[in-house]
């Protein structure tokens, strides 16, 4: 498949849920529907990915359908998140534990770096530094997310009005040590003119902004391509699709080093 290229399976949400593990045992599933689920020991050839600072899994769940394996931890318990998930402090990890996956996405907590905790003048801790430093000494290739402002380095900007399935606007930014190339220009800020006003329940079709008391809470999930989430982690997520296209080309370049090898 070309990189960037998106290939949605319909029961996308269906496969989620047998990637969940079992609450109790920690391990996955024997059955859906009847039919055998396959272990992950057993998937051969499928690259692993770490999604780290997870919470309710939009970037783990771009990372699924683009055909990685997906592990998520987060210090919080994400009961909605779709896949094998670990609540842990993700700044206490073991190195060696990160070495046991192919790639590493990290998404910090973006609160110190937006606009409206800014201007109410709150302090939030600062976790890129830190979490930039242990993805490098991990010698993986990673993502690093988060907000425009954030002190990312040379990072690329996605925004939902790039993504024709989509109706949000969302600018994220990612860091990469790996070249990241999206397949298409950016918004550059100029949004489409059919957009609802804040506060205002949208007409169908119409691009929305899913922050603060937004309304409107099932068309945003339709907007952002995410049909799992509560209003609160939808104001926190990413659209999967900006992590499926990243992780169209994360693959193709695990692929090559897995040859070169």
């Amino acid at each position: 498949m070309t990189p960037g290229k998106r290939d949605v399976s319909p029961n996308w949400q269906e496969t989620a849920e047998s990637d969940r593990l079992d609450r109790k045992t920690g391990a996955l599933p024997t059955e859906r529907n009847g039919l055998p689920v396959e272990n992950y020991s057993d998937r051969r050839g499928r690259f692993r990915i770490l999604d780290l600072f997870c919470c309710a899994g939009g970037a783990g769940m771009g990372y699924r359908r683009a055909g990685f394996e997906v592990v998520g931890i987060d210090i919080d318990r994400q009961p909605r998140y779709p896949f094998a998930f670990m609540q842990k402090d993700v700044t206490k990890l073991d190195r060696s534990f990160l070495r046991e996956f192919d790639a590493i996405h990290a998404s910090p907590p973006c609160q110190r770096y937006s606009k409206a905790q800014r201007l109410r003048g709150r302090e939030h801790p600062d976790l890129i530094d830190g979490t930039r430093a242990m993805l490098i000494e991990s010698g993986l290739p990673y993502v690093i997310e988060n907000v425009p402002g954030a002190p990312l380095i040379d990072p690329v900007t996605l925004c939902g009005s790039s993504f024709p399935e989509l109706r949000v606007y969302r600018h994220r930014q990612f860091e990469t040590n790996w070249r990241f190339v999206p397949p298409f220009m950016d918004c550059c800020g100029k949004h489409h003119p059919n957009q609802a006003k804040m506060g205002r329940p949208p007409r169908d079709g119409q691009f929305v902004h899913v922050v603060g008391n937004f309304s409107g809470v099932e068309y945003a999930r339709k907007a952002m391509g995410i049909s799992w989430m509560s209003r609160d982690e939808l104001r926190e997520a990413i659209p999967p699709a900006f992590t499926e296209c990243i992780g169209h080309q994360l693959i193709a370049l695990l692929q090559m080093q897995r040859v070169a090898a």
